[in-house]
């Protein structure tokens, strides 16, 4: 026994423990992989040809089977489940290869974007700009700079802005915000230098004296609709694709936003639903603890648990910081609600019992905010405020469940947004003890600052998290925080829900949230977008120009020709399992990629074989004659494969749907192509002329 078979064997030995550790572990892919390695090695130890042979014909056979089993589901989906799958295999290879819309159809949704509230929250952004400048000119701050909560409070004594409805408690327009000044004086602030300032808005005549009102012009708020609807599609496709759903359609009407899903998985296509509609709108808000809105609302105001079905609204207290005095820390009791779902809705054992507790949750939540609305008739909240509500938890020491709401009392302004997001990363705290999840974000050089200004303006105060309207933390700012870092918890509970949860922040933090929320308005299932015919036909000019390469391959090359067409065969296998593991999507261009590598890599071939025939027809032997080939037509298949590659790669880069998905087929073929045509046919070649030792070389007729 050589060197290299010895170490081939001691190789297989120790990637055969590796595959039975990983098979112990239950790591699916480490057992694939030493399981490769073991066939790789043992096939270099064979007794035959020499040692770089063999351990070329280990990895190309190692590449074969790794593909085989990457394909495995795909097969198993492509032929209706009669080519079987183990069920160990099957939920351990989570990626196949699916049907593009033009094949088979899939899912099309429909979403209309909510544009009335970009509308208000370009109202509520210049409403606070009118603050700032405003606050100057009547001295409450000076300069530049945030508006701090204490000069916020020195100028509610001088004026407000009310957006939403007006001092009367009318309803105002979307676009509409009105300055109402206590000293009616004061009115000769909004002179020309503030018109000028503020151009987006176009002045109304007011009655009333110390009342100004000002509405949107029509330009600015056709051009906000439009921008929220280009921003709202541009944000869905940027989700789409994070989510590898490269072959997806994403398109717009009006103010609808079309989007159109290959595939038949229905729990594909509700992970697919949840992080589309997620609004994704982060906003960091100060708590008005001071006010302790919610002590004084009476006992006798709260309903019965029997007019809320069982749902139970019960007051709390709670000490809440209030900032400091000097160097001393302030603080009090205040006043808070909880809502508790019924204890027969929080089953924990079976998936029904999860969704029925989520929809108890949700019912919960549509209870609480009702009651606390129609309390502002009496207790009115006001536009400059805001209501919280943030999840609870049971006490169950073992796994924390979610049992309710809770209320928080918060000021309307939004001191940071995700705006200034940049960059979001989950990660997981050990530091405890017990392993928390967590969503760090990262601030823009502007977001940043203003992140820093705010802490430290508001050291021991609460500072709630607002994801999607709901608090998702409220923690209490212990020191002013620089460098521009915070971070998301997500809760207590199963570590793996968490990390899943995580995964999906991070995914639509990253992609930018929706200038506005979006509805569903259509949900519905779409058929092959080709139809039948133009798919059959379609795939049979593909069969049929496929085979007729093949078989011409064989009739004029021999023998040479049946290697030049397994090799094209195991290129076809390796694109496959190439778009298998990108979890791709096969449509009829990209079907047509396929096709165009099958020429290309028969090409490759019939370039070697040509150059052969000439080698031996110039007298060579067998075996100069084959090395010659392969050496002359190197060149020129790499210049070949090399100017279709960089179209590819063109194509790639600036085409979108159909001609994309042909563009990265023909990349994969391509290179796929390189390695079978070249490497893999050379393996056959060198075993004729230096295993078998030919005399002659099938290589066509005269041959």
């Amino acid at each position: 026994m050589t060197t290299t078979q010895r170490n081939s064997l001691l190789t297989a030995g120790i990637s055969a423990a590796g595959a039975v550790a990983f098979q112990r572990f239950d790591n699916f892919w480490g057992l694939v992989v030493m399981g490769l390695f073991t066939l790789w090695a043992l096939i270099s130890a064979l007794p035959i040809m020499d040692g770089p042979w063999r351990i070329k014909v280990g990895f190309v056979s190692a590449v074969f089977f790794g593909s085989m089993i990457s394909l495995w589901p795909t097969f198993n989906q492509l032929s209706q489940g009669k080519i079987p799958v183990p069920a160990y295999v099957r939920e351990r290879i989570k990626f196949e290869i699916v049907k593009g819309l033009d094949l088979q159809g899939g899912l099309r949704l429909v979403y209309t974007v909510e544009v009335d509230e970009a509308i208000r929250d370009k109202r509520d952004k210049l409403a606070d700009q009118m603050r700032d400048d405003l606050a100057v000119a009547l001295k409450v701050k000076q300069g530049e700079g945030l508006l701090k909560r204490d000069d916020l409070t020195k100028l509610e004594e001088k004026l407000h802005i009310y957006t939403g409805q007006g001092p009367d408690r009318e309803p105002l327009d979307t676009g509409v915000l009105m300055i109402v000044f206590k000293n009616a004086d004061d009115v000769k602030l909004i002179d020309d230098r503030f018109t000028k300032k503020f151009t987006e808005l176009a002045q109304v005549k007011s009655n009333k004296p110390g009342r100004v009102t000002f509405k949107i012009r029509s330009g600015i708020e056709s051009e906000t609709r439009e921008r929220a609807v280009t921003q709202a599609k541009e944000t869905v496709n940027r989700r789409v694709d994070e989510l590898g759903l490269r072959e997806a359609s994403v398109t717009t009407r009006d103010e609808d936003i079309i989007i159109e899903v290959p595939g038949s998985n229905n729990a594909q296509f509700d992970e697919i639903k949840e992080i589309i509609r997620k609004t994704a709108r982060l906003e960091f808000k100060m708590l008005d603890d001071e006010a302790d809105y919610f002590g004084k609302i009476k006992n006798e105001e709260i309903p019965s648990a029997d007019s809320l079905g069982g749902f139970v609204i019960e007051p709390r207290t709670e000490v809440a910081p209030l900032g400091m005095k000097g160097n001393d820390k302030q603080q009090a009791r205040i006043s808070f609600f909880t809502i508790r779902i019924p204890k027969e809705f929080n089953g924990k054992s079976t998936k029904e019992d999860e969704t029925v507790r989520k929809e108890a949750m949700t019912k919960s939540l549509e209870l609480l905010k009702g009651w606390i609305k129609s309390l502002d008739a009496q207790h009115r909240i006001g536009d400059d405020h805001a209501i919280g509500y943030e999840k609870t938890e049971d006490n169950d020491p073992e796994k924390s469940t979610e049992d309710g709401w809770r209320t928080f009392y918060l000021f309307g302004r939004a001191e940071v947004t995700g705006e200034y997001i940049t960059d979001a990363q989950r990660n997981i705290d050990q530091r405890s003890g017990m392993p928390e999840v967590y969503v760090g974000i990262t601030f823009n050089p502007t977001g940043a600052d203003r992140f820093e200004e705010v802490t430290g303006a508001n050291v021991n105060r609460r500072f709630a998290i607002i994801l999607d309207d709901i608090v998702n933390s409220a923690p209490v700012i212990k020191t002013k925080i620089g460098g521009g870092k915070a971070s998301i918890t997500m809760g207590a509970g199963d570590p793996d829900t968490q990390l899943k949860n995580a995964e999906k922040l991070e995914m639509v933090l990253r992609s930018g949230a929706l200038p506005a929320p979006i509805s569903q308005s259509s949900d519905s299932r779409i058929g092959p977008t080709l139809g039948e015919d133009a798919i059959k036909k379609g795939a049979l000019g593909s069969i049929v120009g496929g085979f007729l390469v093949l078989a011409f391959m064989i009739l004029y090359y021999r023998k040479s020709g049946i290697v030049a067409d397994a090799a094209v065969l195991f290129n076809l296998v390796i694109q496959l399992a190439i778009l298998a593991t990108l979890s791709g999507t096969l449509t009829l261009p990209g079907i047509a990629g396929l096709a165009l590598t099958i020429g290309m890599a028969v090409d490759a071939n019939v370039l070697i074989n040509e150059r052969i025939r000439e080698e031996l027809r110039a007298g060579r032997s067998v075996r100069a004659a084959v090395e010659a080939g392969y050496d002359k037509a190197l060149s020129s298949i790499v210049d070949g494969h090399v100017t279709v590659f960089i179209t590819g790669l063109i194509l790639m880069q600036y085409g979108t749907g159909p001609v994309k998905g042909f563009a990265v087929t023909l990349v994969i073929g391509i290179l796929a192509s390189l390695f079978t045509g070249v490497f893999c046919t050379r393996l056959v070649f060198d075993w004729w002329v230096r295993g078998a030792k030919v005399k002659r070389l099938s290589v066509g007729a005269e041959f």
